[in-house]
């Protein structure tokens, strides 16, 4: 399968059009963004690390019960999904207050949460992906009310599945980002990506902080805490 037109460049990838209507390829690229676009830079070797990452839990969610985007990792950069029609919905779980729900509510980082929490962002970069509720979504015809249903239990399941995951690799799931998509049918899938970009990656004993807030926030050792995931997913 190869390339064809370029149908979309975004922040973290771009997808091509293939021989094939109902497939695209996703190339992941290394430029990483923050603040809605706001801080821009280069991470050495991300692309690589978020598509095989993306690629090896996204087939692992597909073994519990998550359909997902996934049909073929092409090569390092390069893999095959379905074609999707994303829902305008980025849907964010927290475990553990951090970030902008710490920024958000005036309250430390660090909060375990009794149990997760769930909220929906508006995917729309010139409003700065504004938060709403799925009174919003409805309102504005962002989904169904059986598709936010639908969003809101593979969230959990994904959640489930990833934190129990990562803990035998001694990493807390601090928080992540989901998007979602339809096929042509209508059905609801998993698509975008799993990775260092959008998941924050705590060291469970010393608390290091192992994703894209190292870029965020300065911290240096950015492609080392990507490696470092990378290692622990595929030392197994």
């Amino acid at each position: 399968m190869e390339k064809k037109t370029q149908l979309y460049e975004g922040k973290a990838k771009k997808v091509f059009a293939t021989e094939d209507p109902a497939l695209v390829i996703i190339s992941y690229k290394d430029d990483a963004t923050a603040f809605n676009g706001l801080k821009k830079g280069t991470i050495a070797g991300k692309g690589v690390i978020n598509n095989k990452m993306s690629n090896m839990l996204m087939q692992m969610l597909e073994k519990h019960g998550v359909a997902t985007h996934f049909v073929e990792e092409l090569n390092d950069r390069d893999t095959v999904v379905k074609k999707v029609s994303i829902v305008p919905l980025e849907v964010i779980i927290r475990n553990i207050s951090a970030g902008s729900f710490a920024k958000r509510y005036g309250v430390e980082e660090g909060i375990v949460f009794a149990e997760p929490t769930i909220e929906f962002s508006y995917k729309n970069d010139d409003l700065g992906d504004p938060l709403i509720n799925s009174y919003h979504a409805l309102a504005l015809s962002l989904a169904t009310k059986e598709e936010i249903e639908t969003i809101k239990n593979m969230a959990f399941t994904i959640n489930s599945v990833l934190k129990e995951y990562f803990a035998k690799l001694n990493v807390t799931l601090v928080d992540f980002k989901l998007e979602f998509g339809r096929l042509a049918d209508g059905t609801i899938v998993l698509a975008d990506e799993i990775s260092p970009d959008t998941c924050r990656f705590w060291d469970s004993t010393t608390g290091e902080k192992l994703d894209k807030d190292r870029f965020r926030r300065d911290l240096g050792g950015v492609e080392d805490a990507y490696q470092e995931m990378m290692r622990r997913l595929t030392a197994e």
